[in-house]
């Protein structure tokens, strides 16, 4: 079956969420670490090798970015977080767009979460959670750059994750994904097909 994410088109990018889409119809956040691979997970999700800019310099993502699955249905890249070459002042501004974005949403339906395998869940990553669980959306995590680690020791980070976030966020999922690889995909995509009210792909 065709890729319904292939037809996805950026729409725009705003440092300032007052400036974004009308709030109507239902989109989907992806959030993570300015090096866990948001973009290249963003790009093998809908099928196109450039509908989220990669750098090699990670934090380059500033803006709120909205793309156009189809009409009154989004995908919404928010900045990275994190990242230590960033000011301070930086980092916070980006912080309270991604909070506040999070809390008055009400397009808002559910948040991907790009976790570098090797170090998920940092205190970042936990705050976020924290987040969509008092606004009530539901999260699912992408274990990013799987291909890092043996079969064995990432499924041991999978249950591991699997078991922290019966605590910190009970509706919530968690899958490994690999962009090297080209796997996960699948998995990821029926997850959006469910949020977004879309056939499955």
């Amino acid at each position: 079956m065709q890729n319904p994410y292939q037809q996805t088109v950026f729409l725009l990018g705003t440092p300032d969420r007052r400036q974004a889409p009308p709030d109507s119809g239902a989109e989907v956040a992806f959030a993570g670490r300015s090096n866990a691979g948001k973009s290249s997970a963003l790009n093998m999700i809908t099928g196109q090798r450039a509908l989220a800019r990669i750098s090699k310099a990670p934090g380059r993502t500033r803006e709120i970015n909205f793309f156009q699955v189809r009409d009154g249905q989004r995908l919404v890249d928010l900045p990275g977080y994190g990242y230590a070459k960033v000011s301070k002042s930086v980092q916070k501004q980006w912080e309270r767009n991604i909070a506040r974005y999070l809390e008055t949403r009400q397009s808002l339906v559910g948040v991907m979460l790009m976790m570098d395998i090797r170090h998920p869940l940092r205190a970042f990553d936990r705050q976020l959670l924290g987040w969509c669980l008092a606004a009530g959306l539901p999260a699912h995590i992408l274990l990013t750059k799987a291909d890092k680690l043996k079969r064995g020791p990432a499924g041991s980070t999978l249950l591991a994750v699997r078991r922290q976030l019966e605590e910190l966020h009970p509706d919530s999922s968690v899958q490994l994904f690999s962009s090297l690889k080209r796997t996960g995909a699948e998995e990821a995509r029926a997850v959006l097909d469910h949020w977004l009210g879309l056939p499955a792909s």
